[in-house]
């Protein structure tokens, strides 16, 4: 029962980290310009596959029989804070919200390679967080690149 609870933990925390990455692109955005159609396809496919990443982990966590967490978690809250602040001091281009972006996709990806860290994760789940985890970091490289392209 101990390992289950652990588990369900760690699919929350994911579950809370999809929900960060769902608003951090949401913000993003915000801060497009309009001409920038290709930008906001992408930022909706990524929040669109975060909303399929917590659902299919909310459904692993209600078959552990633990609630799911909806909220976001609090450092995400505090960067999303930091984002308003520097966004007042400074014009967003192109270049800064892809590297803000590229900033999240490095904590999700990180949060990711933490859950595959803890060894109480049952192989089912463990392929089901590889494959998500696959997903991010080609997103991540993804986001990388065209801030890299863009100056």
């Amino acid at each position: 029962m101990e390992n289950s609870k652990a588990t369900a933990e760690v699919l929350n925390d994911l579950v809370r980290i999809n929900n960060d990455r769902i608003e951090g692109y949401k913000r993003a955005l915000k801060e497009l310009k309009d001409d920038e159609t290709d930008l906001r396809l992408l930022f909706l496919s990524l929040i669109d596959n975060s909303n399929r990443y917590k659902n299919e982990l909310g459904k692993e966590v209600e078959v552990l029989g633990v609630d799911i967490e909806i909220s976001t978690t609090t450092s995400g809250k505090i960067h999303r804070a930091w984002l308003d602040v520097k966004a007042a001091f400074t014009a967003h281009d192109t270049h800064d919200i892809l590297e803000e972006c590229e900033y999240g996709e490095d904590a999700i990806v990180k949060a990711y390679k933490m859950a595959l860290n803890e060894e109480y994760i049952p192989a089912f789940l463990r392929e089901i967080i590889i494959r998500q985890q696959d997903e991010v970091l080609d997103a991540h490289d993804e986001i990388k690149a065209l801030r890299d392209n863009v100056h």
